[in-house]
């Protein structure tokens, strides 16, 4: 147990999926597995396990940008022996090839987090996605036929950012795919401590061209993106 998570040794399977929103860690266990039961409601950063096609698998919430991340994804590599982290979300789209509903894969992250970067010194760190999981994950969209980008996003601790769309452009002039806010974390805690990670988003609005995503669309992407996730994390 540690004082953000109350779960016992062996309530995380080797492998989980990081969704931000608590509800939507309940969703996904109330929607895609079986026999899943709450690990941690601390917070009511509610985790789970379960099984999917017979295999355990884990789900838990880290709350919002990458300090909260950093926290959970700490303990589960360290107090609970979780070997995979992928996280599931939405980003914000930062290339017109890129259409919403499409599955963003990241290769790699940047970030404007001291969180990542104050703990390299003069080093500009380049944290990346494990290839295995992320081959897996373009087969398993691919054999749905849904339309993917694999590339680089950037995770932000600023959502409302007082120089809007500007604030990226030197990004966007280097193909960065996405916008949003765990995913930089998550790379560099699995690289430190020996675990695979990979970020999954569904791009739901794009910041360039203002195309949103509505709702009963933003919810069937998201049953794509969860059934990717679910198949990387459980080797198929």
């Amino acid at each position: 147990m540690t004082p953000h998570n109350h779960a016992k040794p062996g309530d995380y399977a080797e492998a989980v999926l990081l969704p931000g929103d608590p509800l939507r860690a309940k969703w996904i266990a109330e929607t895609f597995l079986s026999e899943a039961i709450c690990v941690n409601s601390v917070r009511n950063c509610l985790g789970f396990t379960g099984t999917w096609n017979g295999k355990r698998v884990s789900v838990q919430a880290t709350g919002m940008g990458q300090p909260s991340t950093a926290i959970y994804c700490h303990e589960l590599l360290n107090t609970y022996g979780v070997k995979t982290l992928i996280r599931v979300g939405t980003c914000g789209g930062l290339n017109t090839k890129v259409k919403v509903r499409d599955v963003v894969i990241g290769a790699a992250a940047s970030t404007d987090s001291v969180i990542v970067k104050g703990a390299f010194g003069n080093y500009n760190y380049a944290p990346v996605a494990d290839f295995d999981l992320l081959r897996a994950a373009v087969e398993a969209a691919e054999a749905k036929g849904l339309p993917v980008h694999v590339g680089g996003i950037v995770s932000s601790d600023i959502f409302y950012h007082p120089s809007g769309l500007e604030a990226y452009k030197a990004l966007i002039d280097h193909g960065v795919l996405g916008v949003e806010m765990e995913a930089a974390t998550v790379y560099t805690l699995a690289a430190r401590f020996g675990a695979k990670a990979l970020t999954i988003c569904t791009m739901t609005d794009c910041l360039i061209t203002g195309e949103e995503i509505d709702s009963e669309a933003r919810q069937s992407s998201l049953n794509d993106m969860v059934e990717i996730a679910l198949s990387v994390a459980t080797g198929g």
